[in-house]
Formats: structure tokens, C-alpha cells, sequence
């Protein structure tokens, strides 16, 4: 059931995206916004067997993806408590965003492009919140971003929209690389880019110290501060918000989708996930 939530908006994208106006704009939206109410009606059963306490967290495994030395990364699915939480929320909006976009872009001439853009948004912030190690947490993160960014340019013609988008590109590739660091300056610590993993093995790590800039630093607040770079940038706080009020030049879906509801709460959800470690530094705390 994950692996049809997680990837029924990608089918949809692609499908919408490669037939753009071969299909015509009825068949692309009813592809679209049909998988992503299947996908929100196969979100809910699942929260609701984590709100009953019937269901315990599982990972569903995909495929390998790297296997390199020490780095073994794992394409596969976590579904818990927090996942279920946010497939609902990711799914259900999702799904009437698309249902609201029928009627705001009835006129546009690009609906297939608009709707595949949505569907690819939705199935790169479902990657993110499923993500079950670092690297995968990585792909939807910057996912969301490429999205983001074609969606905030939609109306390219507008110098404006793609002015706005090539800066919220700019900005948070700034914050993504403060998360890239923290992701390897994980991996050199715990060996391993698998969440549980590291979460299991953070409190050993408190108190210890590491090597940066010429200088000892506690290690788990290095660490901390530089994986919430990263959600400072996604969740548009100070310094790295200034990206949100120009992004506003996309269609008014795309404002609803990316800034009041999904993006923002990605670097919230990553902090979240790995508040295990967050724990372990007061500093970052």
C-alpha cells in the first residue's frame, strides 16, 4: 500500500508530463487528481492504525541504490507514527489542491504542464517524509526544490515569476548545503546514513568532540546546527526566508501547496525525525 502512495504521483507526472497536450487538459487533470485522492484514501487507514496503537512501525524495501565501501544506502519505506501523520497531510492537501487548480487554471493553455509539475511536487515531499536514511531523505528534499522552483517559474513568459524562481533555487541551495555537510559529517561519525541506526547510536556520541575549521567541537552540535541549516532554508526562517514573499509569483495552487502547507513543514519534519539527536546537544537545543 506505501509503495502505491509514494509513486502513484510520480506515474501521474510522468504520464501527464510526457502527453502534455497529447492527452488534453480533462485527461491530464483526471490522472493527476484522481491518483493523488487515491493516494490521500490510502493515506488514512493507515494513520488511523497508528492513532489506535494496532500498528507498529515497518519498513518496506524497494531496492539498493549505492553500495559503495562503508556506504550502503537502502531504497526502501519507512511508515511510523510521524510518516503516518504527515502522508495524510501531504496526501489530503495535495489532493485539493489539484481539485482547486480545475477551476483556477481553466484558461491557462498549459494545464497538463501545471498538473505534472503538481504530481511531481507530491510524490518528492512523499520520498522525504518516507525516507529511511539520510541520502534517500536527500533525493525528496532536493526534490521538492526542482519542483518548487518549476511550479514558482510556471508562467515563464513573466520575467518576474522567473526571477522569483531562480532565487528561491539560489536560497535554498545555500540551506541544502549546510544539510549536505551535516549528512556527511554524519556519515564520518556513525559509519552509516540509516536513521535508525543513528538514532540508535547518538546518545554514545554525547559529549564527544570532533575536528572543524582548525578548531574542537562538540560533536552532536556541529552536527545539529548543521542538518537545521538545511530546515532553516525549506522552512523559510530568518535569513533564508527571503525567497517566500517573491515566490509568491506562481499561480495561487502553488502558493497553497508549497508555502502554507507541504515545504515548510519539511525542515519541521526533519527535525522532528531526528530529534534524537537534536537531544543530545543542549547548544542545538
Amino acid at each position: 500500500m506505501i509503495q502505491l502512495i509514494v509513486f502513484l504521483p510520480l506515474l501521474a507526472a510522468i504520464i501527464a508530463g510526457l502527453g502534455n497536450r497529447m492527452l488534453g487538459n480533462f485527461i491530464a487533470k483526471i490522472l493527476t487528481t484522481g491518483a493523488l485522492f487515491i493516494a490521500c484514501a490510502l493515506s488514512w487507514p493507515i494513520f488511523f492504525a497508528f492513532l489506535n496503537g494496532g500498528q507498529e512501525a515497518y519498513v518496506a524495501p524497494i531496492f539498493t541504490w549505492i553500495a559503495s565501501g562503508d556506504l550502503d544506502v537502502a531504497w526502501s519505506l519507512r511508515v511510523d507514527t510521524l510518516t503516518a501523520v504527515m502522508l495524510v497531510v501531504v496526501t489530503t492537501v495535495s489532493a485539493l489542491v489539484h481539485l482547486y487548480s480545475w477551476g483556477y487554471m481553466e484558461e491557462d493553455p498549459d494545464q497538463p504542464r501545471f498538473f505534472a509539475y503538481l504530481s511531481l511536487f507530491t510524490f518528492a515531499m512523499l520520498m522525504l517524509v518516507t525516507a529511511n536514511n539520510l541520502v534517500q531523505m536527500f533525493f525528496g528534499w532536493e526534490g521538492v526544490g526542482l519542483a518548487s522552483y518549476l511550479l514558482i517559474g510556471f508562467w515563464y513568459h513573466k520575467p518576474s515569476a522567473n526571477a522569483a524562481a531562480i532565487k528561491a533555487f539560489v536560497v535554498n541551495r545555500i540551506g541544502d548545503f549546510g544539510f549536505s555537510l551535516g549528512i556527511f559529517g554524519t556519515f564520518l561519525v556513525f559509519g552509516t546514513v540509516s536513521i535508525p541506526e543513528i538514532l540508535a547510536a547518538a546518545p554514545e556520541m554525547a559529549g564527544s568532540s570532533i575536528g572543524f575549521l582548525g578548531y574542537r567541537v562538540d560533536t552532536m552540535t556541529l552536527l545539529c546546527l548543521l542538518l537545521f541549516v538545511g530546515a532553516m532554508g525549506k522552512s523559510a526562517q530568518f535569513g533564508l526566508h527571503t525567497w517566500l514573499p517573491d515566490a509568491m509569483e506562481g499561480p495561487t495552487p502553488v502558493s497553497a501547496l508549497i508555502h502554507a502547507a507541504t515545504i515548510v513543514t519539511a525542515g519541521v519534519f526533519m527535525v522532528c525525525r531526528l530529534s534524537p539527536m537534536f537531544e543530545t546537544s543542549v547548544m542545538s537545543m
